[in-house]
């Protein structure tokens, strides 16, 4: 997840973060096309959704349409944000800080102690989760397997063909990982505490 922007940080917009409130179903077709621009530019790009899947808290930004979104999953204690995005022409103003600022009185409230949130090779979402307090705590590796490269790593049965794959590996494999396959991310698993 890539908040800022491709490059690094967006131009500073003026004006203050964008109003912040529930996400309500007739905000799906704007929350849809917010995560799906604001993730464009990163190694996400290819995450599309054509429904919005629902979480425990979910929060959005206005301004006239969802120009920044926020879900969250809770499980007892822990917490873990699903998605995080900002639309590209409202980044610089603060609205995914905004986003977690209310998301975290609403689960300190409700006895969560930590938030988690799983992050690829993006740097300003990397400098973002630990400018708002995220340590990372683990990392393993995504492979993309084109369909060539899938033919190389996946045995198919039952007359399949493997046209791509998506696949897990460990951090310690990740040079030759980076030799096999062209598309290999380190996906970094932040915390913080409440």
């Amino acid at each position: 997840m890539n908040l800022l922007g491709a490059t690094g940080r967006a131009a500073v917009v003026p004006g203050p973060p964008a109003e912040i409130r529930d996400y309500e179903p007739a905000d799906e077709p704007s929350w849809l096309r917010c995560r799906v621009l604001g993730f464009l530019a990163t190694n996400y790009y290819d995450d599309v959704w054509q429904a919005k899947r629902r979480t425990d808290l979910e929060l959005v930004a206005l301004d006239d349409d969802v120009v920044g979104v926020l879900d969250v999953s809770v499980t007892g204690a822990e917490a873990t944000i699903d998605t995080v995005v900002v639309h590209p022409g409202h980044q610089g103003r603060g609205i995914a800080t905004a986003l977690l600022e209310e998301a975290l009185r609403r689960l300190d409230r409700c006895g969560v102690t930590t938030l988690g949130a799983w992050a690829r090779e993006d740097k300003a979402a990397l400098e973002w989760y630990a400018r708002n307090g995220f340590e990372e705590v683990s990392r393993y590796l995504h492979v993309h397997a084109s369909p060539d490269e899938a033919d190389t790593a996946i045995i198919a049965k039952h007359g399949l063909v493997a046209a791509g794959a998506f696949l897990h590996a460990r951090i310690e494999r990740e040079a030759e990982m980076r030799q096999r396959f062209e598309r290999v991310y380190v996906c970094r698993r932040m915390v913080r505490s409440l």
